[in-house]
């Protein structure tokens, strides 16, 4: 099965060598690699310039094609004819030995899939308790794996607006547990999203779908939206076998403002993705929570020692809160 890694990046050199350097060690390497790189400056050219890697190709974009759902579909056009599948990576992850061979292997056990996600094992926080254990108010259970919740989720169970869908399935209210919340099992799970910087797809989807341009810039849930567009034609998988680490560079990322206001108006976008109609209930609940998470980050300016980045990002979510009385996103397919 020839497969493709697709990398989009910006203005982050070393993270991204680091990444490369782990793909060396892959015991399945790429057919090819193709680098698309956004950055403003040229630190990431000269990386290449210094360092070689088989199968890669480099591009630098054009400023009309800077963002991360436009890299991705500038990377999709140049994928070989070939190829079968397109693998996507975050440039701040580190892989396992033997990531795209348990990524590939899904395709093969679970023939039927579209896409599979690989699982991110440094932000995995469970401890296996068997299938008998009953979870405390302050913990989530699932797959006979526990770990404790954060204070969001534990308000949520309290207020009964916890998600009612298993990890990485979207309730008719959105705000769903991600991915993040499976267990590392080694188990294949079916799931209808998951985590864009840690994904393939059969090549095939592409004739029918993109990453939607919707998602400027950064894209925060840009992989949330494809995926759910993906599973209402087929299926898609996470495999906890597929194992990596994410770092979560710094630089790229937006101001805790911006972010904020990305959380609530793409939040209501992925929301209508899953649900064009909800019913009373859901949407008070959706707004029940969205202005539930803005207090609490509100209230980190009191608790943590990062006081202007949560008061920064609670008034990043109020402001996009309420301008989705005035001015909604326009859903784009």
């Amino acid at each position: 099965m020839k497969f493709s890694l697709i990398i989009c990046t910006y203005m982050r050199p070393i993270p991204l060598l680091r990444l490369l350097q782990s793909v060396q060690l892959q015991s399945k390497y790429p057919d090819e690699i193709l680098i698309i790189d956004g950055s403003t400056n040229t630190e990431t050219e000269r990386l290449f310039q210094e360092n070689k890697f088989a199968n890669l190709h480099y591009f630098m974009v054009p400023e009309e094609h800077r963002g991360l759902t436009r890299q991705r579909n500038y990377g999709i056009e140049r994928v070989a004819d070939d190829v079968e599948v397109v693998c996507f990576l975050d440039d701040d992850t580190v892989l396992e030995q033997d990531y795209f061979e348990q990524l590939l292997k899904t395709y093969e056990i679970r023939p039927e899939a579209l896409g599979v996600g690989g699982y991110i094992v440094n932000e995995s926080e469970c401890e296996y308790v068997g299938n008998n254990y009953q979870a405390k108010p302050d913990e989530y259970y699932f797959d006979g794996w526990k770990r404790k919740d954060g204070n969001r989720f534990i308000l949520r169970k309290k207020l009964g607006l916890d998600s009612d869908c298993p990890p990485g399935f979207s309730p008719a209210f959105s705000h769903s547990r991600s991915v993040g919340f499976l267990p590392p099992s080694g188990k294949i799970y079916s799931v209808e999203q998951f985590m864009g910087g840690v994904s393939s797809f059969r090549k095939t989807i592409f004739r029918i779908l993109q990453f939607s341009t919707y998602f400027e810039g950064y894209g925060l849930y840009e992989d949330a939206d494809f995926s759910l567009r993906v599973s209402k034609t087929g299926m898609l998988y996470v495999n906890t076998a597929a194992r990596l680490n994410h770092y979560h560079a710094v630089s790229g990322r937006p101001n805790q403002y911006r972010y904020g206001k990305m959380v609530v108006r793409n939040g209501w976008y992925i929301w209508r993705i899953k649900n064009p109609k909800p019913i009373v209930k859901d949407i008070l609940k959706w707004h029940s929570i969205t202005i539930l998470l803005a207090f609490i980050r509100f209230s980190n300016t009191f608790t943590t020692a990062k006081r202007k980045q949560s008061f920064t990002e609670a008034m990043g979510r109020t402001v996009g809160w309420w301008s989705l009385w005035v001015n909604k996103p326009k859903i784009k397919n």
